[in-house]
This record gives C-alpha cells, structure tokens and sequence, in this order.
C-alpha cells in the first residue's frame, strides 16, 4: 500500500506580493522575507490579478524515417515572462518602466510640473527585477538579472475602472546564462513513505 502525504502547506496561493526594479547589475536580495533596499524601487501596488510567470517554448521534433514516433525533441526557444498591471502609475520608477526614461527625465520643474516626450524610436530598457509571492510563512522569489517590457496594453481612464499599466516582461540570460533565479520559503517536502 502506497501512503502519500498530501499537505495544504505545500499548496501556494498568491495572497500578496509585490514588485522592484533596479538598474541591471544590481544582486538579488539575499531572501524573500529581505525588504529590498536602494537601489532596488518599488512598483507599488499591483491590481487583483497577481502576477503571472509565463513559459513561451518551441521544440523541433525528429521522427525517423519508417517510423510514426519522434526519437528526439529539441527545444528551439525557450523564454520566460512576468506579467502583471501596476496601479501606482505616478511612481517615478513607474513612470521610468512606462515611458523608457531615465528617473532623472521625471523631475518636476519649479511649478511642479514634469514633462517628457516619447520617442518614435525607443532605445533598449534592460532592468533588474525581483518579484515576491507571499501566502501566510510561504514566500516564493523570483530575481530576474535582466529583464525588459516587451508588451505594453492600452491604458484605459474612466470613472469606473482604475487606470494601471499592464505589462509583460520578457527575461533574458545573464552572463551565467541564466534568466531567472528562484529563492523559496517553503515547508520541507515530507518523505515518501511506502509499504
């Protein structure tokens, strides 16, 4: 008879979290329950629907020939993505993500006013990011060394509906090769157990 250990604390949900970005080259923080500090910024808050973690991968099949079955599968791409809608759209590091700004480009002049134009020809925005899921002791962090928002949605003003920005973002290898780095508190797995 085969026992398995089902347990509720092995089950996350995304209760809470949060989001920061930093300049590219910036270290993770040291763990989930660490409160990031400069120049990690963050994204404030972040609408109902969490944050989503995305898998985008293509593979090349090779079936020999007289045969129906594939002998081998290779992976052509493999990229990783980070999606969330941000609220606290008048956050400078915000405005910086949205726009492809330097903070130092949002500084208000001496009437309190800042301006800014967008550029036809966007240049490469690379950034660091670090993403934190909490749910009750559980924690799960995910440190991206280098990352950028590839996918930008409209953003809606109405009464009704609070504006945010919707982004996704794509990930991309450092110089270990390495897109995402995951640092988890979580219950230890408990042992199989069979007879």
């Amino acid at each position: 008879m085969v026992n398995i250990t089902r347990a509720a604390d092995l089950a996350l949900v995304g209760a809470n979290g949060g989001g920061f970005v930093a300049p590219v080259g910036t270290a993770s923080p040291a763990s989930p329950l660490d409160q990031p500090v400069a120049p990690w910024e963050p994204l404030g808050a972040i609408s109902d629907d969490g944050l989503t973690y995305g898998f985008d991968e293509d593979s090349e099949t090779f079936t020999p020939w007289g045969l129906t079955s594939p002998f081998r599968t290779q992976i052509t791409q493999s990229v990783r993505t980070f999606g969330l809608t941000v609220w606290e759209t008048s956050r400078v590091a915000v405005q910086s993500l949205q726009y492809r700004l330097d903070a130092a480009d949002l500084e208000p002049d001496v009437d309190g006013l800042t301006k800014y134009a967008e550029t036809a020809s966007p240049s490469p925005d690379r950034r660091a990011f670090w993403f934190v899921v909490i749910d009750g002791d559980n924690f799960k962090g995910f440190y991206v060394p280098e990352g950028e928002i590839n996918d930008r949605s409209d953003v809606t003003f109405k009464q009704d509906e609070m504006s945010g920005y919707e982004w996704t973002i794509t990930t991309y290898p450092d110089a270990a090769g390495n897109t995402v780095y995951h640092i988890d508190k979580i219950p230890a797995t408990p042992v199989y157990s069979g007879s």
